[in-house]
Parts: C-alpha cells; structure tokens; sequence
C-alpha cells in the first residue's frame, strides 16, 4: 500500500479530530458517535486507524494516572 499522501493524511486527522472530541463530548460512549467512527474509518489506513485507537487509549490511562494519588500508608507502632 502506497503512502497517504498530503490531502488524505489531512482527511484523515480531520476524520480522527471530530470522532476523538464527540469521544470526549459523550464521555467515551463509541454508539453516540458511530457516523464520525465510519467516516474516520474510511478515510484513515486500517493500520493508522488501528494505531490512534491505541494512542487515545493510551493518553486516556496517561491522563488518569497523572490524576491518581497513591493512598496514605498506614504506619503501625
């Protein structure tokens, strides 16, 4: 398969962009956003496709992390 080529990679963030914030605009409920998950599909490489899912899985657990805070430990005498 040949390289996206300037057009379609930007068809293709564009396409990632507006499914990635009706993500975040319906809290990560994928049903409430099927037409943007078609139009992302059809316009992104099955392996880029593939690899953004996983980069937003990932930033999602970054962002959760950087809010955890670890529980106090009990000190026992």
């Amino acid at each position: 398969m040949a390289a996206p080529n300037s057009s379609e990679r930007r068809a293709c963030w564009g396409a990632r962009d507006e499914l990635w914030k009706c993500l975040d605009d319906n809290n990560d409920q994928a049903s409430s956003c099927e037409k943007f998950q078609k139009e992302f599909e059809a316009n992104c490489p099955t392996q880029w496709v593939k690899y953004f899912i996983k980069r937003r899985d990932f930033l999602k657990f970054k962002e959760n992390m950087e809010d955890f805070k670890p529980a106090e430990e009990s000190t026992q005498s």
